[in-house]
């Protein structure tokens, strides 16, 4: 990767004035946008506000229909399928379905992490005998359940699960991770475990969180800045204390 002036150097993720259609739906509509490294940012709205699709324009999976997206210092449009492949195992994303294997074991599904630096064979090999035992095992005490290495993965909590697909994005080492409505299908109590546990790891190893969020107390409480959108704009991007009742009223369109 090449050097970047020093004033970008730290810049994560950028958007460029980028729009991404659906057939004639703009899901995403003129947005610019910078995410600085260490930072945790809630992208907040409305269901159809666009944050699934801006999750997936900053992760490489949807490209967009007029813009440039730059993640770490990289141009997407511009790159090699190789180049976009090395730029996307940088990028850890997790999911609101967790896209687990439910059959297998807890610790297969964490060394999925490492699918994007292993040989295939070397990925057929560990189903039969689990390669990097140590690697899952220090992942799966990160987020506190490092009992449940063996245990069948449909056999856990949908808590345990989400857990179980966070350490599989610890083993993949990326420096941003990007979470798509992770607390969507759990309980309020499950949701504020899972939003502690993404906040505490970003402040203990520095790397930068952007998660999408329903929950606009979830995300004053554990992201630093708070990005809300409507039908695939920018309504507001603003430090999470300065985001006030006003600015919710005004993001849902609540009339008093």
């Amino acid at each position: 990767m090449p050097d970047l002036p020093l004033e970008t150097s730290n810049i994560i993720f950028e958007l460029r004035n980028v729009t991404h259609q659906f057939g004639s739906l703009a899901a995403v509509r003129d947005v610019t946008l910078q995410i600085r490294a260490g930072e945790r940012v809630a992208l907040v709205g409305p269901s159809g506000a666009g944050k699934s699709t801006l999750i997936s324009l900053l992760n490489g999976t949807l490209s967009p229909s007029q813009g440039e997206v730059w993640v770490l210092g990289q141009h997407l449009a511009r790159l090699s399928p190789r180049g976009l492949r090395h730029v996307q195992r940088q990028i850890g994303t997790i999911y609101q379905q967790f896209h687990l294997v439910n059959n297998l074991r807890v610790i297969h599904n964490v060394n999925a992490g490492h699918l994007g630096r292993w040989t295939f064979l070397k990925g057929v090999i560990s189903l039969a005998w689990p390669l990097d035992v140590d690697t899952a095992a220090k992942a799966l005490a990160q987020v506190g359940i490092p009992e449940k290495i063996y245990e069948r993965t449909d056999r856990l909590s949908g808590g345990q699960q989400q857990r179980v697909a966070i350490a599989r994005v610890l083993v993949q080492q990326p420096q941003a991770i990007l979470a798509d409505e992770p607390v969507s299908s759990l309980d309020p109590e499950r949701s504020r475990e899972i939003m502690s546990l993404l906040r505490d790891l970003s402040q203990t190893t520095g790397k930068t969180l952007v998660v999408s969020l329903h929950d606009i107390d979830l995300a004053r409480s554990h992201c630093d800045r708070i990005v809300g959108l409507r039908e695939g704009q920018v309504v507001f991007d603003r430090p999470a204390d300065e985001v006030n009742e006003t600015f919710i009223r005004a993001l849902y369109k609540i009339t008093a």
